[in-house]
Parts: structure tokens; sequence; C-alpha cells
């Protein structure tokens, strides 16, 4: 079906506002996921900040216990060096701590235990080292060995372990919604993306489609105008032949119609002379002679009955040419309808309506090679065609053979179909080529009944649907009957009203 200028500017103009649609939402969720991306990021750092945090002020404590153990023990102030370095480093870092913990409201509780845990260790860790500096080392031992340091060391180390429980477990979820976020959009892209390239590929087909068939019709109209001439000929040649068959018909009309005509005319002028010998005798009443009896009763019993008999079979033969008349004037009134036709199943079924008949004697039968699937034409004239020229080749077999037909589709190097019907038939003499196409004409010996209007009708449907019979034959040996048809009514409708 082509493409309208209506159709492509609203199609193109729906793909545009559909692309500039899916390129807002596009943007709008790309904003929001590469937003919310960032504050994964922000929730990841700040957990991490803690637990290392965390990990470093519990790395000090140890490190000034350390250090106060080993100057407990030997009594060496270099022992004491990681105990100032962690106590001079103690604050900053429990500061840091601080500061990391403040985006985890739930670590806020277990922070106050550990500062206090941190106060009283580090409370108890000066006074054993004060007490050894003093040389008070049984003092300094029983602080140890009370176990005050042990429990402060187990606790804080307990409470540091949940705030690295829950600065993990922050990080873990934030990291698993930070990948959730990218790959969202990453979705968010590609599902774009294909969108995007799905109305770039609409609108461009649609374009390249318009495109096409622009040029198609521009280089239809020039071998249009190419041919302007040809058609000229073409067409004046047409008036020409209808012309000639006008004429033809005309006369066949008035010859074939003054006939029977005549007949009645001169046979109701004798019915006229019939009836004096009968007026002649009921004139003479009872002194008519046997012989006026006699005459009348022959003019009565035979020749009035003979006249009559000719008139009625006149009148008979007048109805018959009249009805055919009307026939072919209906079928040039018909409206045609065009449209998509299965000329293969069409022929099929034709074929199938007179196979018994063709295949009633063995070697006989009907034959189809269609290589032209598909026609846009009036399926009822084609149907009436085909079964027309499949009756006739059967109706006119040869009687010394059994009867083959093959139809043949094919199409021709300017689009055209030509359909193709051969049999083997009694064939019909070259004399006789394009008499058979004329009404009531009829060829070779009349041996079938007929009224030789068959072939006149197809003739005038053909040419209706733009197309031509014509008729190859050698007597004795066959015929072949071709007809042309255009590919699409439609189409050669408007180019014969161009």
């Amino acid at each position: 079906m082509p493409i309208s200028q209506a159709f492509f500017q609203r199609s193109n103009a729906l793909l545009l506002a559909v692309g500039i649609a899916v390129l807002i939402v596009i943007v709008a969720t790309s904003l929001l996921l590469t937003a919310a991306n960032e504050r994964y990021f922000g929730e990841v750092t700040a957990a991490r900040a803690v637990r290392s945090a965390t990990a470093d002020l519990l790395s000090l404590v140890q490190d000034a216990e350390t250090g106060q153990r080993g100057f407990l023990l030997t009594r060496d102030e270099s022992y004491l060096a990681p105990y100032d370095a962690a106590s001079s480093r103690l604050a900053d870092q429990r500061l840091r701590l601080e500061r990391a913990a403040a985006t985890l409201p739930e670590i806020t509780p277990i922070l106050q235990r550990v500062n206090s845990e941190l106060d009283r260790k580090m409370s108890e860790l000066a006074a054993t080292v004060e007490a050894t500096r003093k040389g008070d080392t049984e003092a300094a031992l029983n602080l140890v060995r009370n176990g005050t340091g042990k429990r402060l060391m187990d606790e804080l180390r307990s409470d540091l372990s949940a705030i690295l429980t829950i600065s993990e477990k922050e990080l873990r979820e934030a990291i698993e919604a930070q990948v959730t976020a990218s790959a969202r959009l990453r979705w968010t892209t590609i599902i774009g993306a294909i969108l995007i390239l799905a109305m770039a590929g609409a609108a461009s087909w649609t374009i390249i489609r318009y495109t096409r068939e622009l040029v198609a019709a521009r280089r239809e109209v020039e071998r249009l105008n190419a041919g302007l001439e040809e058609r000229v000929r073409e067409r004046t040649d047409a008036l020409v032949k209808a012309n000639e068959e006008v004429q033809r018909f005309a006369y066949i009309v008035t010859h074939d119609l003054r006939a029977p005509l005549v007949n009645i005319m001169g046979f109701t002028s004798e019915l006229e002379a019939m009836f004096k010998p009968i007026e002649a005798y009921v004139g003479a009443g009872a002194t008519a002679t046997l012989d006026q009896k006699a005459a009348a009763e022959e003019a009565l019993r035979i020749d009035v009955a003979e006249a009559i008999g000719f008139i009625r079979s006149s009148t008979r033969k007048m109805d018959g040419l009249i009805n055919a008349i009307l026939k072919i004037s209906r079928e040039g009134r018909r409206e045609l309808r065009a449209e998509s036709v299965d000329l293969t199943g069409l022929i099929e079924a034709a074929a199938a309506a007179v196979h018994h008949q063709a295949s009633a004697e063995e070697g006989g039968g009907i034959e189809i090679d269609a290589q032209v699937p598909r026609i846009t034409s009036d399926r009822l004239s084609l149907d009436q065609v085909m079964g027309n020229l499949l009756d006739n080749a059967i109706k006119y077999r040869a009687p010394d053979r059994p009867i083959r037909i093959a139809v043949r589709t094919r199409r021709e190097r300017r689009g055209w179909i030509k359909i193709e019907i051969e049999d083997n038939g009694r064939g019909i003499a070259a004399t006789d080529h394009e008499r058979i196409f004329e009404l009531f004409r009829r060829s070779g010996s009349q041996n079938t009944a007929g009224e030789g209007i068959g072939l006149a009708h197809v003739r005038t449907m053909v040419r209706n649907l733009g197309g031509d019979i014509a008729v190859r034959s050698d007597l004795g040996k066959g015929t072949t009957f071709t007809v042309t048809l255009p590919p699409d009514l439609t189409a050669y409708r408007r180019s014969a009203e161009a």
C-alpha cells in the first residue's frame, strides 16, 4: 500500500514526539539514578570511614596496652613508646570516629559507652605506668591482677566490634544499593538507546519507502511521458477497433433480428391468404360444397398450423438474440470491483469444475503451469472468462482423441500478465479467427448447441478489464487462446484516466 504525504507527515511527527518523550524519560531517569548512585557512594564512603576509624582506635588501645605491659615487666622506658604514641593520637582518633559515626545514628549509644570505657581504660593504664615509674611494682601488679583492665578491654573490644558489625552491614547494603542503581542506570541507557534506535529505524524506513515511492512515481511519470505517443496510438487503434466492432455489432443485430422479423411478416401475409378458403366456406354456409369444406379444413389444419409454427420459431429466435444482446449490454455496464485475486486458485477451481469431462477418457486431463500467483482485477469477470474458455475447449474437442488442455500463466516484460489456454481440439480455420469473437457467429460444423455469444462475451469482459484476447489455431490440431491483462486494474484505470 503506498504511503500518502499526510500519513508520512503524521507518522514522522508521531515518531519524533515519541523519540523526544523517550529521550526525556531517559534523561530524567539517568539524573535520578545518578543522584541515587552518588548518595549510595557517600554512604559507602561513610561506612568505610567508620570501619577504618573503629579499627584504628582498637589498634591504638591495643598498642597502649602492649606498651604498658612491656614497661611493667621490664621497667625499661623504651617499652613505653607504643603507649606514648597511642596516648598522643587517641584524642584525634576518637574525634575521627565521632565525625565518621555522625551518619549512623544507631552507633551513637555504643559510641558513648566506648568513650567511657576508653577513659577508664586509659586511666587504668596510666595508673599502672605511674606506679611502676615510682618503683611501686607490687601496686602496679595488683592493679593488673584485679582484672579491671582486662574487663574494660573486653568491653571496649566488644563495643568496637559491634560498631564494626554495624558499619559492615551499612557498607554491604550501600554497596548493594549502589550496584542496583548502576544496573538500573545501565539498563535504562540500553533500553532507551534501543527505543531511540527503533524510532530512528522506523522513521528511516518511512522516509526511505516514501522516497522510493516518489522516485518510482517520478520514473512512472517519465515513462508515461516518454510513451505518451505510443499510448495515444494504442488508444486510437483501440477506438478504431471498438468502432469497427460497434459497426459489425449493429450490422449483425440488424441482420439477425431482421431475418426472423421478415419471416414473421411473410408468414403473416400467408396467413391472410390461408384464411380465404375458410372465409369462403364460412360465407357459403349450408350451400358450401365439399371442395370448399376440404379446402377450408386443409388450410386450417395444415397451412395455418405450419405458419403459426414458423412464426413461433422466429419469435423464439428473436427472443434469444435480444437476451444475448441484453446479457452483453449488462456485462458492459456492470461496475468492476478490483481486488487481490489468487489467480492460481481461481484457475484451479475453474479447471476442477470441468475436470471430470476432460478426464473421462484415458489420457485426457487438464495441466496447469501457473507462474503468476496473484493479480489485482475483478474476480467475477476472471472466473467467467476462465469458465467460458475451458467450457469451449471441452465442447469443441476432437472426436478422434482424448481432450488435453494446458493452462499457463506468465508475466511479460512490461509486467502484464498473459494467460494461455491451449487444447488439442478440432481447431479453428484461419478465416474464422476474428469471426468467432463476433456476436452470433460460430466456426466450423454446428454439431454442438450454442448461440454464438460466448467468445463475444469473453472479449467484452477481457477488454473491460483493460486487456485483450487473441487466438492461435490450426484446423484439426488444436487452439490456443491468449488473454493479456494488466497486473493491477486500479493502476491501469488511473493511467487510462491520466
